[in-house]
Formats: structure tokens, sequence, C-alpha cells
């Protein structure tokens, strides 16, 4: 006769772990472009491994028994996975939205947190003899486990969504900055990263609420059923870790990032030196307007705000300012409304009758269609080619 091991839910922790250990594997062996990014996902997909494992070693029906039996040190060893995915995750966000990220020495202090908890289980755990660890585990339940670890436990789960909150931070900054410098953003794809970031930020919001459960069933009394919660948990889990690895590596890229020092908001501060504000005179306004209407910059469809301040011998980040203050929006939609401008007057002109909507499109700086009917929609009130029909019918 066989023994049992595992059950369905062990089954889904063995299949969790062996995905991420297996897409590890495969980022770290493969060399491509921006090979940092690679490093910080494969090790954020290793430690989405230890986690299913610490589960299972800690609460599998049979297997605990097993893994006594194995080496007690298996216990724990998995839960510092825990305590690192908020950095890593938090370390990938930024090597896709920064050139060339890498650590430095103040990024120690996220992992803080780790740094204790593994500080407290080599001395009141590991440095213990193999029988005094063994007694441990076979005396352990949870009900009458020190109460202090489930506090514990509660503050891990808020770390690791304080650090999720973190990367979406980055993102809304790193969009606005794309906006204020690229007139072109089409290929700024920041879907893949916001659905890893929110389903996992998701996921740990569920472990707070588990973990909360917990103290109130243990510690108050309060009837709750966490262990239908937790094995909620660990399905999610499942579920996304597959997505990620489905869609992993044909969308763990960006565009082009910001500078690692880079301020990405580009507005002067509250607190600017009236001085700073005065440099935005009529003069400069007015060479401004008319350089975009002589020259037509706009038609270049990678235009930046660094080239265009470079062509217009003006400063950057005062060239920003104006736009922002004097024009009220945001670099991406000054250029794209020149453009659709642009594509209006082509459009209306019979001399153009003979091109398509499409080689109008790429005449006047667009790259792609959908934003292109987007935007002009936006501004006219309807679509390029229904525009062509009511001018020409006038």
């Amino acid at each position: 006769m066989y023994d049992v091991i595992f059950n369905t839910h062990d089954v889904v922790l063995l299949m969790t772990a062996y995905q991420c250990i297996l897409f590890a594997l495969l980022l770290l062996t493969i060399k491509r472009d921006k090979y940092i990014r690679n490093v910080f996902l494969a090790f954020f997909l290793l430690q989405q491994a230890a986690i299913p494992l610490d589960i299972l070693i800690s609460f599998g029906a049979e297997f605990r028994h097993i893994a006594i039996k194995w080496s007690p040190d298996l216990f724990y060893v998995f839960g510092f996975g825990y305590w690192l995915e908020g950095p890593l995750l938090l370390w990938y966000t930024r090597s896709l939205i920064y050139k060339d990220y890498r650590l430095r020495l103040k990024d120690i202090i996220y992992l803080l947190p780790f740094i204790a908890y593994a500080g407290y289980q080599l001395i009141f755990y590991y440095s213990l003899d193999v029988t005094d660890k063994v007694s441990i585990q076979e005396e352990y339940d949870l009900s009458v486990a020190p109460q202090i670890m489930n506090y514990v436990t509660l503050f891990r789960e808020l770390f690791r969504v304080a650090l999720g909150i973190i990367c979406l931070i980055e993102i809304k900054r790193y969009t606005q900055h794309i906006r204020t410098n690229f007139s072109d953003i089409d290929k700024i794809d920041l879907t893949w990263l916001k659905i890893l970031v929110i389903g996992f930020l998701a996921i740990r919001f569920w472990a707070v609420l588990v973990a909360a459960m917990i103290i109130l069933a243990i510690s108050f009394g309060i009837s709750t059923n966490f262990e239908i919660m937790g094995l909620i948990g660990n399905y999610t889990t499942f579920f996304m870790v597959s997505v990620l690895i489905f869609f992993g590596l044909g969308h763990s890229s960006v565009f082009e990032g910001l500078e690692q020092r880079q301020t990405p908001n580009e507005e002067p501060a509250k607190d600017e030196p009236e001085q700073a504000k005065e440099k935005i005179t009529p003069e400069l306004i007015a060479q401004i307007t008319q350089y975009m209407e002589t020259e037509k910059p706009y038609l270049t469809p990678a235009l930046t705000l660094e080239k265009l301040a470079i062509q217009m011998r003006i400063p950057a980040r005062l060239l920003s300012n104006i736009i922002n203050r004097h024009f009220n929006c945001h670099f991406f939609e000054f250029i794209n409304s020149y453009r659709i401008d642009e594509a209006k007057h082509m459009l209306s002109n019979q001399n153009q009758s003979d091109k398509t909507v499409l080689d109008i499109m790429l005449d006047v700086g667009f790259n792609s269609k959908a934003t292109f009917n987007t935007l002009f929609k936006k501004k006219v009130g309807m679509t390029p080619s229904e525009y062509r029909k009511s001018v020409n019918t006038l």
C-alpha cells in the first residue's frame, strides 16, 4: 500500500513552487538586454517558491511529520521569503522604470525586517540542538504558540503591502514622466507591470486579513474561518504566478526609463523661488509658438522634450514649465495638439485627397492608428474619416 503524502491543496502549493523555480532558472540562463531586470524577477520568483514550501512544511497534513524526520532545520528557513518579497518587487519595478538601475547602500533599509527575523531565528531556533528542534516541532500547536509571533506575522503582511504601495507610487511617477517628456508613448506599455504589482498587492491585502483573523481567533476567542481564507490565498497566488509566467517573457520590459537620480515630476515645486517663475516671459512664449508653427518639429515621430529643448536652445526644465503653466498641458498633449491641427489641414486640403488617412497619420508624426483616432476624436469630436467626409461635403 502507498501512503498519501499530499492532498489537493498541497499539490497546488508544490505546483506554485515548481513553476516559480522553473521560470526563475529560465530567466537566469537566458542572456538578454537589461539582464539586471531578469535577475530581480528571477529572485522574486524564487522567493515566491519559498512561501508555498514554508506553508507546506508548517501546515501540510502529512508532510510536516516527514519534514521533521528529514531535518527540523527545514522549518522557518523558507519563511525568509516572506520578508524578501516586498524589496524584490520594489527593486524589479524600479529596474523597469529607471535606466541602468543599481542597488544603492540606502536600499538596505528594506532588508532590515528580513535581517531582524533571520537574527531572531538564528538565536532562538537554529542554535538549539537537533533534539530540541524536533521536540518543538512535534509539540507545535498554533493555538498555544507564542502570541507575539502572530503579531509579527501581521507586521510582515503590512510590510509587504506597504512596499507594494510604494511600487504603485513609482509607476504613477513614471506615467507622469512619460507624458511630460515624450510625444510618442505607444511603445511604452505599463500594463504588465501594473497587473503584476496590483495582483500581488491584492493578495497581500488578503494575507493581512487572514493574519488579523488568526489573532482574533487565538488571542480573543472570536470564531473565524481563517483556514479557508488561507486556502483561497494559496489558490489565488497559484493563479497569479501562472499569469506571471505566461505573460512575463513578452512583457517584462518598458520602452524607456528615467535616469535613476532624475525627479519624474517636471513641474516646479510650490516653494520655487520667484526668480525661476519670472523666466516664463511673453517673449519666450512667442518664440515657442513661432517655432512650432514655422519649423513644425512635431512632424518628427520620436520627438521628446529634451530634443525640442535642444532645437530651440531653451533649458528643458524651463520649456516644460512653460508648456505646463502657460499652455496648461503636458508635453504629450502639447505636441499632439499640433499634430491633430496639421492632420485637419491635410484632411480638408483637396490637394491631399490622394492620400489615405493612414498616410496623413504618418505624415503628421503619429505611429499608432488607435492613438491618432482617439486624440483626433477627443479634440475634433469625430474620427479623421468622418472629418474628411464632413469638410468635403461643404
